[in-house]
């Protein structure tokens, strides 16, 4: 029940800084954040099965969707500049935060691993935002994450507390909706911003690809046995660091590294497309899984002989 914690510190500290009028700006993020909330407290309290768990999050997606206003609006680069409907915009966007949700969700599988990530990537945005001026938004990710510092002091191997999906799919949700604020706003910055990317979307992939990749990699190892997408198994990255003979603290400061670095390559690339620094992305993640699947085999093969 650690996102417990996480949480009521995140509102305490809130209360303390933000105006009547910002509360009323985002009450509706903080009513879908905290139906999310819920979600998760349910099911670490009565065990909700995969299917009821994914159905039960649409409700606090839609509250972000339909009443927060908050979707993606066209394709910001990637393919042209084509304007979505908003009906398709919405539609996209309910299927993003979903996935960007439960695929943090999925990372919580070593202690202090969904935190420090989480840590990383709001620390980011609560940055980037503070730097553009939206300090709305960068108050909420760095409270977040300052609530992440105090939970890993007492999640650190061994852990006395865990995060739960009580503060996992909430912790996500907030990723998800940042990521999206974030696309969104660099996009439409004036050009002449020296903090605006140009290449947004790979960039939020970038700053993501520690849930991103796992999830992605685990559902076609899945797909490729023709096993269910929600059936679970040992193949999460993690995993393959405990594997190698990895100890939790070092498997989780090598992913929170391959994840630091990613981010450091699209500050480097900044300038750059949406396919290039996509394209370099894809590259390296799959020289990453090689390098895993060559060490093991190695590993497996010296204990054969």
């Amino acid at each position: 029940m650690g996102g417990l914690s996480i949480y009521l510190g995140v509102i305490v500290s809130l209360l303390l800084s933000f105006s009547l009028a910002e509360w009323a700006t985002y009450r509706y993020f903080f009513i879908a954040l905290t139906l999310m909330f819920t979600v998760g407290m349910r099911d670490d309290i009565l065990a909700l099965s995969p299917r009821q768990k994914l159905y039960s999050q649409f409700l606090p997606v839609l509250v972000l969707v339909f009443l927060d206003r908050t979707f993606l609006t066209s394709t910001y680069g990637f393919i042209g500049d084509y304007q979505f409907a908003e009906w398709i915009g919405m539609a996209i966007t309910i299927f993003v935060i979903l996935i960007l949700t439960n695929a943090y969700n999925l990372i919580d599988g070593l202690d202090g691993l969904a935190g420090t990530i989480g840590l990383i990537i709001l620390a980011f945005y609560g940055t980037w935002f503070f730097i553009i001026g939206e300090t709305s938004l960068s108050y909420i990710a760095c409270c977040f994450a300052g609530g992440l510092i105090a939970f890993l002091y007492f999640n650190w191997q061994p852990s006395r507390i865990f995060m739960g999906d009580t503060g996992a799919l909430t912790i996500g949700l907030l990723i998800s909706y940042l990521s999206i604020k974030f696309i969104d706003t660099s996009y439409h910055l004036p050009l002449n911003q020296p903090y605006r990317f140009p290449a947004p979307v790979a960039t939020a992939i970038c700053v993501l690809i520690i849930p991103v990749f796992d999830t992605l990699r685990v559902i076609i190892l899945r797909l490729r046995k023709l096993q269910s997408p929600f059936k679970a198994d040992r193949n999460h990255l993690h995993h393959q660091f405990i594997n190698l003979g990895f100890s939790h603290r070092k498997s989780v400061v090598s992913i929170a590294v391959i994840n630091l670095l990613f981010l450091v390559l699209a500050l480097l690339l900044r300038n750059q497309g949406n396919w290039l620094i996509s394209g370099i992305a894809l590259v390296a993640c799959l020289g990453i899984n090689f390098l895993l699947k060559f060490a093991q085999a190695r590993m497996a093969h010296g204990r054969q002989d």
